[in-house]
């Protein structure tokens, strides 16, 4: 992964002092929030306890918000790495991971902060690591139900999925979904270099290095609060393509290439 810019290198550094060099639970899950005071307690509350008979907990890295994210998520009990400014999800995702990682963390979740996911779909995303049946386990509402509404988002997974399928060989649902659980030596092998739509970039990267990766139902809610953060449906369209292809090209073309899953 890049070396972190200086907004994240102080993050980093100011969440070491606060919460020292301790081992966390062996399942810590990971939440990205921006601006999302509304909703996050809500989500870090619903995290079960425990999942398999493994203690679980919650890193919330506020990305900047200007509301009070990190207050109400450290009232509800999560660990926060809070930076000063924006800089996208996929890059405070980055520094969950390597956080987490730091915590000796067996498994690492990730979910959004926003309400549209459902805890009680955990279980079943991480029971695949933990019994070493897979390194990453995608979250997919086609496999599972889809709440919202909206035509052209439900029609751009589909589109996305059969693309990324052909591309990697592989079939995949839904590489939108940031419900996810994997092996913290996922992240750390697969170089990461989005700022946003990170999801996909993972996603075929693990893929490209021989990862075991399968799909696990969950739901998908409407949002209890606010509005998406992820523009136009065109305009994300776009971006998400761009980087679906520009990942695959940078593996397929690139001195790693593809591998067997392991």
């Amino acid at each position: 992964m890049p070396t972190p810019d200086p907004v994240v290198a102080s993050a980093e550094a100011t969440f070491e002092a606060r919460h020292g060099r301790h081992v966390g639970a062996p399942i810590c899950v990971v939440i990205a929030a921006f601006d999302e005071a509304a909703s996050v307690a809500a989500v870090v509350s619903g995290v079960p306890p425990e999942l398999h008979g493994l203690a679980t907990e919650c890193l919330v890295v506020d990305d900047g918000s200007r509301d009070a994210t990190s207050v109400e998520a450290e009232r509800a009990g999560a660990l926060v790495c809070r930076f000063e400014a924006n800089r996208g999800q996929g890059i405070a995702l980055r520094c969950g991971y390597r956080l987490a990682t730091a915590r000796r963390a067996r498994v690492i979740v990730t979910m959004d902060a926003d309400g549209q996911f459902d805890p009680a779909d955990m279980a079943g995303l991480v029971a695949p690591v933990i019994e070493d049946r897979a390194d990453l386990v995608q979250g997919s509402r086609r496999l599972g139900r889809s709440e919202t509404t909206d035509p052209v988002r439900a029609a751009g997974v589909v589109v996305f999925a059969t693309l990324i399928s052909r591309l990697t060989g592989t079939r995949v649902t839904d590489p939108a979904n940031g419900f996810r659980a994997l092996r913290p030596e996922v992240p750390e092998r697969v170089p990461l270099r989005q700022p946003q739509y990170q999801s996909s970039e993972l996603l075929i990267g693990a893929l490209a290095l021989g990862y075991r990766v399968i799909e696990a139902p969950v739901t998908v809610r409407p949002r209890a609060h606010g509005a998406s953060k992820k523009g136009t449906n065109l305009l994300y369209g776009l971006r998400f393509g761009r980087v679906v292809i520009g990942t695959w090209l940078r593996f397929r073309l690139g001195p790693g290439r593809w591998q067997p899953p392991r």
